[in-house]
């Protein structure tokens, strides 16, 4: 699949009209620098144990999964407390109108899966790589928390992943992923996997573009120091896929593409 826009001939990972965001200055104050070590790690380590422990306790009689969500919401808000960085939300009233979609988010950063837990106003699931579900903890919280594995290794697992996760529309709870597949090494909006495509049209349901903006300075990849600052989450207008086949899932992911990438400019 191949987004209508063409590769930048400077850097293959930057589209044509997109502009990456600075990193974050290597000439870090000594303050912030320690504080990243001494306080806002050790915080935000402490917090995902302790609502982990939290949460899987509750995974031994919530089946629905409710209690698990309302927990990871609290777990993302105390994480945007922890690194100062409140979050405004803009476009909250779309949301209402469609209350099974599939919403797809650009990915700049670790930080990005706290924002849409302490901000979405709905329970939902994710896509988390299968190889996850094997590491202790992590992976009996994914599984009680009923969290959809995806396996790249071929496309019949990969088919198979994504038949998952329609059948998770279809019993009633929104998808949240990042049709990019992984985080943005320099901050630009990368090419999308028509995976997310695919199940909005056998679900039958509007796929939905959200935008983060700050993500990437508050924590970029590759990296540990935290700067802390105003976060954006920006919900765009939803792709009907009314009258589309899974021919047309390329087509709509490119439109996606589009949509991401636009309201990022339009708001960072």
């Amino acid at each position: 699949m191949q987004p209508d826009e063409i590769l930048s001939a400077s850097d293959p990972n930057i589209r044509a009209g997109d502009e990456a965001p600075p990193p974050p200055s290597h000439n870090r104050g000594f303050v912030l620098r320690w504080l990243t070590y001494l306080l806002f790690i050790p915080l935000m380590a402490a917090s995902t144990t302790f609502f982990g422990c939290i949460s899987l306790v509750c995974g031994l009689w919530d089946k629905s999964g409710r209690q698990q969500h309302a927990i990871a919401s609290i777990w993302g808000k105390s994480l945007l407390a922890i690194t100062f960085s409140p979050v405004t939300m803009t476009g909250s009233e779309k949301l209402r109108n469609h209350p099974k979609a599939v919403f797809a988010s650009n990915h700049l950063s670790y930080m990005d899966t706290p924002v849409l837990f302490a901000k979405l106003p709905f329970q939902f699931r994710i896509f988390a790589k299968s190889g996850l579900w094997k590491i202790p903890f992590i992976g009996w919280y994914l599984n009680r928390s009923g969290q959809v594995p995806i396996d790249q290794k071929s496309s019949r697992t990969a088919i198979a992943g994504l038949l998952k996760g329609v059948a998770t529309i279809k019993s009633g709870l929104p998808l949240v992923l990042f049709p990019e597949g992984g985080r943005s090494e320099f901050g630009t909006i990368q090419e999308m996997m028509s995976g997310c495509a695919f199940m909005a049209i056998r679900a039958g349901v509007p796929l939905i573009p959200i935008a983060l903006i700050g993500t990437y300075e508050l924590l970029p990849i590759h990296t540990y120091h935290l700067s802390p600052r105003p976060l954006k989450l920006i919900v765009g207008d939803p792709l009907i896929t009314e009258g589309l086949t899974t021919r047309d899932a390329d087509e709509l992911t490119a439109r996606l593409y589009e949509a991401i990438s636009t309201l990022y400019r339009e708001h960072a």
